[in-house]
């Protein structure tokens, strides 16, 4: 989540880019560090990383373009604060991300 609102807001506030694709870019800092907690820490997975990673990458992926949707429908259509889209999309993004890892990622191999 840091890498991700950082990368958001310096990208934003910063650089002057349009608060639709900044998050995706943010997204894409977050997933290194993600796959990494997640697997030694949140689920303790004992599942190959070459088999992980790609199903990681997948979950990853669905994200990506849910992000993309929810911020482009939040920010352009019902023209929310481009921080508190964020906000809602992180926590919908999140809940699926979890779910996903959690059941099919890094469960039982």
């Amino acid at each position: 989540v840091i890498a991700h609102s950082g990368a958001l807001l310096a990208l934003v506030e910063l650089l002057s880019w349009d608060p639709v694709p900044a998050p995706l870019v943010g997204y894409l800092c977050g997933g290194v560090t993600s796959y990494i907690l997640n697997r030694r820490h949140t689920f303790d997975s004992q599942r190959a990383h070459r088999e992980a990673i790609w199903r990681f990458s997948a979950v990853a992926a669905v994200g990506f373009v849910i992000t993309g949707a929810l911020m482009t429908f939040f920010v352009e259509k019902l023209v929310i604060p481009y921080l508190l889209a964020q906000i809602i999309t992180t926590g919908i993004v999140q809940f699926w991300s979890f779910l996903g890892n959690k059941l099919w990622t890094f469960g039982q191999a």
